[in-house]
């Protein structure tokens, strides 16, 4: 094992350990504050149930008793979809959200914000890592809206190639299911 396999595993650990003690903090599980933080960074193609099974690759049942919970707790309601029938979509009430302010979420962006050098190239490093992780486990991929290959810019605005429905600015750098891969362009040369 290198030293970054070993970096990202004590990472992880330490991540883990945050969300545990974020959960017992508020009497909530770890996998609460997981779905919570998800939600509030998931676009409408994402704030589902469904999703949320996919993106932690747990039960639809472990999903539904999880909600229920955050519901009876009043850290999130479901709203329903207008357009699509018995689509429910998962909102965080503003106790919701006050339960990820200090978060470990927000602990790991202020020392990302402390480093002396730029994070692009970690965040290039890391993205692509996680992609290639996901597509060895055969998991769906998940990713930030404007970076898909559905993403499309139009003179009216942003829209998903893929549903061909409009996006609204904020839906466009959370995360959604349908995200795929922008297929890398060849370089010409000149």
């Amino acid at each position: 094992m290198n030293t970054v396999s070993l970096l990202i595993e004590r990472l992880g650990a330490l991540i883990q350990q945050s969300v545990r003690e974020d959960a017992a903090r508020h009497g909530l599980l770890p996998i609460h504050i997981q779905i919570l933080h998800y939600l509030a960074q998931a676009n409408r193609y994402s704030d589902l149930p469904i999703a949320i099974a996919d993106y932690f690759g747990i039960t639809r049942g472990t999903v539904s008793q999880s909600l229920a919970v955050l519901e009876r707790k009043e850290l999130l309601i479901k709203e329903p979809d207008a357009r699509h029938g018995k689509r429910l979509h998962l909102k965080l009430t503003p106790a919701g959200i006050a339960v990820l302010d200090q978060s470990w979420a927000e602990r790991v962006e202020q020392a990302l914000q402390a480093q002396p050098h730029d994070t692009a190239m970690l965040d290039e490093t890391l993205r692509s890592l996680l992609t290639a992780l996901q597509r060895l486990n055969g998991q769906r991929a998940f990713g930030v809206c404007r970076q898909c290959a559905h993403f499309l810019i139009e003179k009216d605005g942003a829209r998903c190639g893929l549903t061909g429905e409009p996006l609204a600015t904020e839906q466009t750098v959370r995360l959604c299911r349908e995200w795929t891969a922008p297929i890398p362009q060849p370089l010409h040369d000149v």
